[in-house]
């Protein structure tokens, strides 16, 4: 039997000539959350982004066997 658990980020834009600002500031975030989770046996097993106005979303979706 399978555990799932979602994890969301959201980083908003701000006016910058970087393109890549969100990118660059999520990047440390998300790598501690992945190293975090890989640490108590969870599994990166898919990812989706969207954007909304001014807001990026991160969706992390993980999966661990269950323990009972």
């Amino acid at each position: 039997m399978k555990e799932y658990k979602l994890e969301s980020f959201i980083y908003y834009s701000k006016l910058t000539f970087d393109p890549n600002h969100l990118l660059n500031s999520s990047t440390t975030e998300i790598q501690e959350k992945l190293n975090e989770y890989a640490k108590n046996g969870w599994r990166l097993v898919s990812t989706t982004t969207t954007n909304f106005g001014s807001a990026m979303y991160f969706y992390l979706y993980f999966e661990r066997d269950a323990t009972f």
